[in-house]
Order: C-alpha cells, then structure tokens, then sequence
C-alpha cells in the first residue's frame, strides 16, 4: 500500500532511534500482557480445575464450560477492541484490562456457585482480549524501532505467554498446600494469581507511559493536525480495502477447518491435561515441574520454528505443526510413564502459539495485502469457535467410560 498505515511510528521515532529505555527492556515489560491475558487468566485455570471439581462436585463438562465461557468473552473483547481504540489509547484500554483482569480473577475466589463463576471467567475472557490484543499493536509499533530485529521482539511478546504460565505453575500448586486446611483453600490461589496480576499491571502502566512519550512527536516533526488518528486507517487504505476482491473463502476452507478443530484440541488439552496428571497420581511437585517445563517451552518457541514460517508458502507449517501437538496430547493419553508425559508437555509447549503464527504466514503468503486483514480475521473467528466448542466438548467425552484418556484421543 502506498498509504502509511495507522500506527506506524511518526516521524520523530525513526527505525533504530535509541529511546531512554531501551527496547529490549520495553519489550519485555510489554511481554507481561501476554502473561496476564493468556499464561495466567486462560491457562491457570488448568492447574485450578481439579481441586475446584473435587470441591465442588463439578462434572468435566461443567469444569471445561468454564474454559468456554472464558473463550467466548475472549472473542466478544478482541471484536469490541476496535470500538474501544476509537475512543481511547491502546496504552489505557491495556492498562484498564489487566486491572479488570485482576478484578475478575479475584472474584473467582469469592464464589462456590456455578453461574457467579461462569460469569466471572467470562467477564476475566473479555478483559484479557483487550489486554492481549493491544499489548500486540504495541509491540508492532516497538519494532519500528528495530526493524531489523523485528521476528525476536515480536517473540519476545508472544513468549510473554510462557511467562504466565511459569508464575501460574509456580505459585498455585504453593498456595493450595499452604491452604489445605482452610474451606475452598483453591480460593487463594485465585487471590494470589490476582495479586501477581496488579503487579504486573503496575509494570504495564510504565510501559505504557514510556511508549507514549517514544512515540509522541517532537515540535520539529509533528505531523500536521490533519493526518489521521491512530484509531483510524487513512482515507486511501480504506479505499484500497473496499476495491479489494472478496476472501476465496474455498480456497481457505481447508486451513480454517485444521485451524478450527487445533482451536478445539489445544485448549481442551490445556484445560484437562493437568486433571489427568493427578488421575494418574502425580505430585504436587511432578505437576509444577510439568506446567514450568511447558511455560518455558513457550517462551522458546518463537525461535524454533521460524524456519518452517518462512520456509512454507502452502499449508504444509500448519499441517506439520498440527501433527506434533497430536502427538504431544495423545502421549500423556497412551502412557502414564513420567518422561513421556514430560515430552508431551515440552513439544505442546514449543508448538501451540507457532500453530498460531504459520497462519498468519500463511495470509501472507498467499494474499495480496489488501486481503491481509480479512484472512486473519477468518482464522482468528474459526480459532475463537474451536477455543469456544473445545473445553465442553472434551469435558463431556471424559464423563463418558473412558474419562480423561478418552477426552484427550478424542
């Protein structure tokens, strides 16, 4: 496009301008968001499920509705994102989201009933996508900075992930022994991933302001009062959107489907796998070595699988990718011996969020950029519909016979 995009950095803040604080540092400070809207407020939930079903006489599929709650008010966040960017910064409607993110983790310790839950990992679904989502817009406009080193900081971000998923794997597991003897003790652990999550929103806050003060322009170069906000794309983008031909939707059918049904076994496997790790009568450390092993394979993971990225125009990244976390998930479902299932934690957690990038090369690979936007937005909603269908759908086929093994081969 010949049009400068909306969000790109101005003019004052060149690519390599060195700001006061440097970028790597900012990067990964940003890289909380991640960790508050996924590793901890989605994927703690796992470590949470099986002390809260004991207690509370849940079935699998009430457990897993609760994921899909959570993954339904992820989708209503990311779709009410741009309305709110039109109205305020994305360093605020950041900021705003982890705090209500820590609100809504906290209030899941002060219920037992099954609907105030519900709603609570949903309203925590739709605060979280709006950290998540514009955490990433600033992340974009930090590479601008380092363009040349724009693949590493981007993995910084999404590594963010991992991060959570650390803290979570280390702090509840602690807490839930430390609370044994009091009623609900799985209410403290709530508490206490609330409480990690206001600290690292304080430190979103000062990310927030330092990139609002690198990005803002200096009196020299201020661009006139005309150009267009960063809320919105300017007038010949948006024409250059509406000339654009319609999505081949048939030609993406088959990616969506695969895309679809990874949304729908990855959080299944997320959600369960660690019920099924006390099933077979692991301990509290074996889980924590488990769930850390995994956080930080996540963290890696950006650099592992790049090659793939750039190396496969067609579908062959996601098919590839797909096929290891089959066999990660069926591993943990055949064996019950420690290695295997430690290899299954190890491989899902250094694929899963690359399954999520190969489509993004995929669009962009495949599409003209005008078409860019649209081709995400068609795997980001299948993703959100596999996310949403996946934890219930697992959870009832576990209630079934063949309990938590069958939920995990289906």
């Amino acid at each position: 496009m010949s049009a400068k995009p909306a969000g790109s950095a101005p003019p004052s803040s060149a690519p390599g301008t060195e700001p006061q604080v440097g970028v790597w540092v900012l990067a990964v400070a940003l890289s909380l968001a991640a960790a508050v809207s996924l590793g901890i407020t989605r994927f703690s939930y796992g470590l949470l499920l099986p002390p809260m079903r004991t207690d509370l006489g849940w079935s699998y599929t009430l457990a897993g509705a609760m994921n899909t709650a959570n993954a339904v008010g992820y989708l209503l966040g990311a779709l009410s994102t741009p309305f709110l960017l039109r109205r305020t910064s994305p360093g605020a409607l950041m900021v705003a989201g982890s705090l209500l993110a820590s609100l809504f983790m906290a209030g899941s310790g002060f219920f037992s009933d099954a609907t105030p839950l519900l709603l609570q990992r949903l309203l925590a679904g739709i605060s979280s996508a709006w950290v998540f989502v514009t955490g990433g817009l600033l992340a974009a406009r930090l590479v601008t900075h380092r363009p040349a080193r724009s693949g590493l900081l981007l993995g910084i971000y999404y590594g963010g992930t991992g991060w959570g998923i650390v803290a979570s794997a280390l702090a509840v597991p602690w807490v839930l022994e430390q609370a044994v003897q009091r009623p609900h003790a799985w209410a403290w652990a709530w508490w206490a991933l609330a409480l990690v999550c206001v600290l690292a929103c304080a430190v979103l806050a000062w990310v927030a302001r330092r990139l609002a003060e690198l990005d803002a322009p200096t009196p020299l170069s201020a661009p006139p009062a005309t150009s267009p906000s960063i809320s919105a794309a300017p007038s010949s983008a948006n024409a250059e959107l509406k000339r654009a031909n319609p999505l081949p939707l048939a030609r993406f059918a088959p990616a969506l489907l695969a895309y679809l049904l990874f949304g729908v076994g990855y959080i299944g496997y997320m959600t369960f796998v660690i019920a099924l790790l006390r099933e077979q009568g692991s301990s509290s450390g074996a889980i924590t070595v488990f769930y850390t092993l995994l956080g930080l394979a996540v963290v890696a993971s950006s650099r592992i699988w790049s090659g793939w990225l750039d190396r496969f125009r067609n579908g062959q990244a996601l098919a590839r990718l797909n096929g290891l976390l089959g066999l990660a998930v069926f591993l943990p479902a055949m064996t019950t011996w420690w290695w295997a299932v430690l290899a299954s934690g190890l491989l899902f957690g250094a694929v899963f969020l690359s399954v999520v990038a190969s489509t993004t090369a995929w669009v962009r690979h495949n599409l003209p950029p005008a078409q860019w936007a649209a081709g995400i937005s068609a795997f980001t909603i299948a993703f959100a519909l596999g996310q949403i269908v996946g934890p219930t759908m697992v959870g009832w086929v576990a209630d079934g016979p063949g309990g938590l093994v069958q939920g995990l081969w289906w």
